[in-house]
């Protein structure tokens, strides 16, 4: 009896270490904003803009003054969720096809996890709208997110504006309050509320000030007498103040919860300013640097990062000026919270956590690479691409900059450096090779049908692979704006019958192919009718065309589909003209092994 006393006093001393060490780990709070640049920032120098309570966390952060994204949303995103370039990830646009994580990727989430965090997402997430790429599929135990790249954008629930909004917890659509940032934020703080006992892990992309620049009006106000210059733009500075605020609030929250000495804080942007700076300098503030959202000049992928763990000694308010990049950020969570990571994980990026808290430690020397193509086939090895080491930046392979002596990347020097550009070319040469041995740079990402976790998979225009530019905005499907994007991947699970349903308008605003929608949600909108006469599909060697019936909603196909990969083109037929289907869904009737 004694004995089996002190097995039980031994295994519950052992259970209380097990959760002491596991309440130790620090959580970690990854804030990530759209489209807000380097020079967005009044502690950046921003001569305008007022952003007092990041201004105050910059002063007792360890700021990375080199820090590199992607110089867009998706890439950026998917590499800080993977550790992986792009263009080793498969993400390297942020539509046709490109824009979702391949299903057997492994995410920050995902590790999380795995190592006994309770996890959270609360806002952008743009790595996938449908099965298996949505968050709750990639280690999320809470999302609460709107779809697609943008808040109201035509893959996002239809009619959102900003402002009591529909957004989707886990996977299904929910009325919300407010203004969105302010959700984002106040749904972080319930979330750590419940979950404040266990270490816990958020992500909270907010999707300002990503364009639409829509702000309550009080935000905005004290920037409206710098628009009649043509200084800045007074919503996007409101949508800022907006952030700053609501991350003050944040700040306030932690520390009253008395976790913020225990927990990993930090502040980044997801790529360089869209409306903040003009090249031609009339516009904005950019901190000294040209280049802007979608560039490869320095202004395009150098973001602010702010990081603060006061139990780890990360704190007081110091500058790291080694150069570090988004795929660095995973492994240098794992060793900051002492992560087990999965064996099959391959990492791009480095730990660069001993520079966070020792002043004479070193990063070892290597190339950060900047690859990213607004298509669905792959980036140019070269063209298009920016090669980085130290100081050196390496533009298209025949432009070369200083960025200490000439930030405006003004003076180029590819032909005084012949060396150094060899050196960086080398170094791109072998990175490309390599990549070239992942299945996620030759395979599209994939819908997958047929699978419980989501029966029914909407696909839009917005994501669909073709030559033509982007439809990205509902006003573009409500005036009938046509493009020949019609193509969709599809990865059947199970084999068995499937209802294709091709739609002008998205269930949540039913209205006929040949019509307008019933109601106009919020009155966003102005309406066009379309003209076509029949849809054609074509899915795994079955071509089939319908008429349009008069009011008829919908044009509906069942297909029986064997397990496997296939393609999916949807059309509407007009005459002789062929332009892609705005709304598609695919759901599975019945299936067999």
């Amino acid at each position: 009896m004694k004995i089996r006393i002190s097995l039980l006093l031994l295994m519950f001393a052992l259970n209380n270490l097990m959760s002491a060490q596991t309440k130790a780990r620090p959580n970690v709070v990854l804030i990530l904003t759209d489209d807000q640049g380097i020079g967005d920032l009044s502690c950046y120098g921003n001569p305008w803009l007022k952003t007092p309570n990041l201004d105050a966390f910059y002063e007792e952060s360890v700021r990375m003054t080199d820090f590199h994204v992607s110089p867009l949303c998706t890439p950026t995103r998917a590499a800080i969720m993977t550790g992986r370039y792009p263009i080793n990830n498969g993400a390297w646009a942020t539509f046709k096809g490109r824009d979702a994580l391949s299903e057997n990727a492994i995410t920050m989430a995902d590790v999380f996890k795995q190592n006994g965090y309770k996890t959270g997402l609360f806002g952008k997430w743009h790595l996938g709208d449908n099965y298996p790429a949505r968050p709750t599929d990639f280690g999320f135990d809470v999302a609460i997110h709107h779809l697609a790249g943008g808040v109201g954008e035509l893959s996002d629930y239809w009619g959102n504006s900003y402002f009591n909004d529909v957004y989707y917890v886990n996977n299904e659509p929910k009325q919300f309050k407010g203004y969105c940032t302010d959700v984002w934020f106040d749904e972080t703080m319930k979330f750590i509320d419940e979950n404040e006992d266990e270490p816990f892990f958020v992500y909270l992309p907010t999707n300002a000030p990503h364009d639409p620049l829509i702000v309550d009006e009080k935000y905005a106000k004290p920037y409206r007498h710098l628009e009649g210059n043509k200084i800045i733009d007074a919503n996007l500075y409101g949508m800022i103040a907006n952030i700053d605020e609501n991350f003050g609030k944040f700040y306030k929250f932690l520390e009253n919860k008395k976790l913020l000495q225990n927990t990993i804080l930090i502040f980044m942007s997801d790529n360089g300013t869209r409306f903040g700076y003009s090249p031609d300098g009339k516009l904005g503030y950019n901190k000294g640097f040209e280049g802007i959202k979608g560039s490869k000049l320095e202004g395009g992928h150098i973001v602010p990062f702010f990081i603060r763990w006061p139990n780890g000694n990360i704190q007081g308010g110091k500058d790291v000026h080694n150069l570090a990049a988004h795929v660095d950020l995973l492994p240098t969570l794992a060793t900051m919270c002492n992560l087990n990571m999965p064996r099959r994980a391959k990492l791009d990026g480095i730990d660069f956590s001993p520079v966070l808290t020792h002043v004479n430690a070193n990063l070892s020397e290597r190339s950060v690479f900047v690859h990213h193509r607004q298509d669905w086939r792959q980036p140019e090895p070269i063209f298009g691409s920016c090669i980085m080491k130290d100081q050196w930046r390496l533009i298209n392979g025949n432009e070369l900059y200083d960025i200490v002596d000439d930030p405006k990347q003004k003076n180029n020097l590819v032909d005084d450096y012949p060396e150094l550009v060899k050196e960086l070319l080398e170094d791109n040469t072998k990175f490309i090779k390599e990549s070239k041995k992942n299945k996620e740079y030759h395979e599209l990402p994939m819908h997958v049908i047929g699978n419980k976790a989501q029966n029914e998979i909407k696909l839009t225009i917005q994501h669909a692979i073709g030559e033509d530019g982007g439809i990205w905005k509902p006003e573009q499907v409500a005036v009938g704006m046509k493009n020949t994007n019609n193509t969709h991947a599809l990865k059947v699970e199970k084999s068995g019958e499937y209802l294709i349903s091709c739609m002008r308008w998205p269930k949540e605003c039913p209205g006929p192919i040949l019509g307008v929608p019933k109601k106009n949600p919020k009155d966003l909108y102005d309406y066009k009718t379309i003209s076509p006469n029949k849809v054609r599909i074509s899915i795994a060697n079955q071509i089939i065309e319908k008429d349009i019936q008069s009011n008829e909603e919908a044009v509906t196909f069942k297909v029986n589909l064997k397990k496997g990969k296939t393609l999916l083109v949807t059309d509407f037929l007009e005459g002789k003209k062929k332009y892609g289907v705005y709304y598609t869904y695919v759901e599975c009737l019945e299936s067999s092994k």
